[in-house]
């Protein structure tokens, strides 16, 4: 079947289930969908690269508004008929420059590791965690969760704030089954008024277009019900912060085996392979260049702390370690094995350029033979720096300043993002970086204003 009959059955299919306009989406360097709406009609045009964008429009877009205009190239297999206006479809796709892709594209860039793992005879399955909070507006400008009796200390699985919140719940998690994402689970979590879905994991590209499209929509159905949906990755200081674990796996592209299972060549007894130990040593040897951009934000790393919840914990991994079913590693290895986690990764994150850069560092573990040392089953929280250092265990970076400065350091991210994204990468964090450093917040103010 030619390219042209297949978009005119796609028109004519999106026609007939009262599509009216199509979004030719692209991402910003934050990873939020940008796009023109083009009326069905034009469909034809659009999945042609028929719309143009000004790339220095928009933040981390590696352009000079001398330069030609990118353009977007919608990849149909990812369509989606928006389930909060039925008459819109969004398409994810790839930023095209001159007839070429366009190298510094988030999806691009992604789609090169995913080459490389093709290259080898893998396919990357991932599945990320949606966690993220749902809060309204409140009369003196500030916000609060939505149901008024969420308030607990411990509000983690709570049904009755869960029943509150329901309705807003119950239209996303609906809205992510007619989209064919097979939610098996969804609750409270561990802040007041924060949330988590649990969706069935996909190839590497799929899972991030719908984590991508995720916080579109969750934030267009919470608007229904007056709320909105937060994607901060910490917006209260004594409560635990947003995460977006991914869940990583390689399968054989031949037979789709999982060969991150145990092969009886279990070196550390985790439960997994040879090869997704070496996985996880390519992880862990890149680390600091990982976080800045798994955990972008100045804001992330007030997730990234050994206390500061209320609860106790704030679940979120400090070190560079790896362990079994151990929430206070980078690295986890659920119980059931067959695949790792990492914890690091927030809600704030660009999917496609945290997908590249861990998979890149998770295929040179492969082709370099890398071994992650041994496991940690125990707390790490309850070591003191001095037995850390001892253990020959680096912290990941403790703010967006060194983790910027990790990532600028490591060959691997220019060879990943390309120079044009890594420069603009630098240059945007590092200004983010420095404008939180010349801000003079209110802690300061009350705390020295009249103290000498």
């Amino acid at each position: 079947m030619s390219d042209t009959m297949t978009t005119q059955n796609l028109k004519q299919q999106l026609a007939d289930a009262g599509v009216k306009y199509a979004i030719a989406s692209y991402v910003d360097i934050h990873g939020i969908s940008k796009g023109k709406f083009v009326p069905i009609a034009h469909l034809g045009q659009m999945m042609e690269g028929s719309e143009l964008y000004t790339g220095a429009a928009l933040d981390g877009v590696p352009q000079d508004i001398s330069d030609d205009e990118v353009a977007a190239m919608p990849d149909a297999a990812g369509v989606a008929i928006c389930p909060w206006n039925r008459q819109l479809a969004w398409f994810p796709g790839n930023l095209y420059l001159n007839g070429e892709p366009f190298e510094a594209c988030s999806r691009n860039i992604f789609r090169r590791q995913l080459d490389a793992a093709t290259d080898m005879g893998y396919r990357f399955n991932l599945g990320i965690e949606t966690e993220f909070f749902l809060f309204r507006d409140t009369e003196d400008g500030g916000f609060a969760p939505v149901s008024e009796r969420d308030t607990a200390g411990k509000p983690c699985y709570d049904p009755r704030t869960m029943m509150d919140n329901l309705a807003i719940m119950d239209e996303i998690v609906e809205a992510m089954n007619e989209l064919g994402w097979d939610v098996y689970s969804f609750d409270h979590e561990d802040a007041n008024g924060q949330f988590e879905t649990d969706f069935r994991y996909a190839d590497g590209l799929t899972m991030a277009d719908r984590f991508v499209f995720f916080r579109m929509m969750a934030n267009e159905i919470a608007r229904k019900h007056g709320a909105f949906a937060s994607f901060m990755p910490k917006p209260f200081a004594d409560r635990t912060g947003s995460g977006a674990h991914y869940n990583m796996s390689l399968a054989d592209l031949k037979t789709g085996e999982n060969l991150f299972e145990a092969n009886g060549n279990d070196a550390h007894g985790c439960g997994i392979s040879k090869l997704a130990y070496q996985f996880i040593a390519g992880v862990l040897k890149h680390a600091g260049a990982i976080s800045a951009v798994i955990a972008p934000t100045v804001n992330s790393y007030k997730r990234l702390v050994r206390q500061g919840s209320m609860s106790g914990s704030t679940w979120a991994p400090v070190f560079q370690c790896y362990g079994s079913n151990n929430r206070t590693n980078m690295i986890r290895i659920p119980g059931v094995g067959g695949r790792i986690e990492c914890r690091a990764a927030d809600i704030a994150c660009n999917p496609y350029l945290g997908s590249a850069l861990m998979l890149a560092a998770g295929l040179e573990g492969i082709r370099e033979q890398l071994d992650p040392g041994a496991p940690h089953h125990e707390n790490m929280y309850n070591y003191s720096d001095a037995e850390i250092t001892a253990q020959g265990i680096e912290y990941l970076p403790r703010n967006l300043g060194e983790a910027v400065e990790a990532f600028e350091a490591d060959p691997l991210s220019k060879a990943v993002f390309g120079e044009a994204m890594f420069n603009s990468f630098v240059q945007y964090k590092r200004g983010e970086w420095e404008s939180y450093q010349n801000h003079v917040s209110s802690w300061e103010v009350e705390r020295y204003l009249k103290m000498f």
